[in-house]
């Protein structure tokens, strides 16, 4: 972390140097390795290594980033001179600028976040043999033909953010995981179902065997499915799935969607978007989670907040930029890379679990869907009218009969939102803790 501060230093002197009002730099360090095999043997190997360097330079009302990959000092004062160019001919916006030094995150506990577990990188050839192990695992399932293939991957990853307004901050972030897509049936009657898992600690990571072992006992589920009929009935959004609901929620109280007017909830505030009883925490200390940090993208502290009490809409998710186009305060949700500015972005959710288990919630159903996958999305963001390609279980009499494909469901967010029944049956370790979910009345589009 000393290198990168050190480098941050210089970045900034040039940016002085090039004549810039202001600067703030984002440097990212990582090294990655990914291992794919298919029936057993090495399909592809990959990895990197290598250092990014972004710029942001403002010029009173005008702002302008710039990225390399690489920390020479020539190469930094080059990238110094072209974003003071670029920023001198970038259109004017008074809402942007960096954070006033009293706003800025002063205390923070990186290590409570557990975002590195220490270890040493594991060796290509354990990563393969990690994925080797799901392969087999997988095919071992009576009824699974093929493997599509299995991976696992571990990837390092250093940051360090500091401006000209006197913030300096950084962090170390690590990922292992492992996955696997299964095929049952042949030809045309073929199925593929997957599972992944992915951790910050090694320790924490499930064994290789039982991730391919689930995603063959999927696959073999969806054998033989059909279209389910038409008509409007009941869907159970799988756990697996129920995240993208809920994302489309997220979606609409982003401050960029606010600041466009192109939300469904932009009218909202202050209003029920959930059931009674629900709520939505965002929450970025939880530790040994993808989403939890120490201080924004901006170097502004981070806190857990209600994003909807009780049912009831809270507030927007905003960066600096955002807040000051609405008149209202950052909520520390600034999110950023290299070569782009601040946008606000929501980490770590939680939505308040049922009282019901996934089981108990498809016997209360009667008849309907259960969706584990979806593909395609037509969704109006100003609207919030709905509609994705699905496939899952059919339900009859609160029981599952089969599998269902080739199906599209359809309704409209605002009120799918406000009628959701939540199971219990959501993953802790996830950074969207987000349960099964029961939606009364879709539209469903099958056979």
């Amino acid at each position: 972390m000393t290198k990168l501060a050190e480098l941050a230093e210089q970045v900034l002197d040039a940016a002085k140097r090039a004549g810039a009002d202001a600067a703030d730099t984002l440097i990212a360090k990582g090294t990655s390795v990914s291992i794919e095999v298919r029936e057993g043997a090495l399909e592809h190997a990959e990895r990197s290594e290598g250092i990014d360097l972004g710029l942001r330079v403002l010029m009173g009302a005008r702002q302008a980033c710039v990225s390399i990959s690489d920390d020479c000092a020539v190469s930094i004062a080059t990238m110094a001179e072209r974003a003071v160019a670029m920023a001198k001919e970038a259109p004017e916006d008074p809402t942007c600028g960096l954070a006033e030094p009293s706003q800025l995150a002063t205390d923070w506990d990186v290590d409570a976040l557990e975002l590195f577990d220490g270890g040493d990188a594991p060796a290509a050839e354990d990563l393969q043999r990690m994925a080797i192990e799901a392969e087999a695992a997988a095919l071992a399932v009576e009824g699974v033909s093929k493997a599509q293939g299995a991976g696992s991957g571990f990837s390092d990853t250093s940051l360090f953010l500091a401006g000209s307004n006197g913030f300096r901050g950084g962090y170390r972030r690590g990922s292992y995981s492992t996955s696997c897509v299964a095929i049952s049936g042949e030809g045309l009657t073929m199925e593929r179902d997957y599972s992944g898992e992915a951790r910050s600690h090694f320790a924490d990571l499930p064994d290789a065997a039982s991730i391919g072992q689930l995603a063959g006992e999927r696959a073999v589920a969806r054998a033989g499915a059909t279209r389910p009929p038409t008509g409007a009935y009941p869907v159970l959004f799988d756990e697996r799935i129920a995240a993208s609901l809920i994302g489309h929620l997220v979606g609409a109280v982003n401050g960029s969607a606010i600041v466009r007017g192109s939300s469904f909830l932009k009218d909202a505030l202050g209003e029920q978007v959930l059931p009674s009883g629900m709520s939505l925490v965002e929450n970025p200390h939880r530790a040994r989670v993808a989403g939890s940090r120490p201080f924004d993208g901006e170097g502004l502290p981070v806190a857990q907040r209600m994003i909807v009490k009780d049912g009831v809409l809270q507030g927007w998710t905003l960066d600096l930029g955002t807040a000051r186009k609405l008149g209202m305060e950052s909520t520390g949700n600034a999110s950023r890379g290299v070569s782009s500015p601040p946008s606000p972005s929501s980490g770590n959710l939680s939505l308040t679990q049922g009282e019901y288990s996934r089981d108990e919630l498809i016997a209360q159903m009667g008849t309907g869907l259960i969706i584990t996958s979806m593909i395609g999305s037509t969704i109006n963001p100003n609207t919030g009218d709905y509609s994705r390609g699905a496939s899952g279980f059919w339900v009859e009499n609160g029981a599952v009969t089969g599998p269902v494909n080739e199906c599209t469901v359809a309704g409209n967010l605002r009120d799918m939102l406000k009628n959701m029944i939540a199971a219990n049956d959501a993953r802790s370790h996830l950074s969207r803790v987000v349960p099964s979910l029961l939606v009364e009345g879709l539209t469903i589009a099958g056979a």
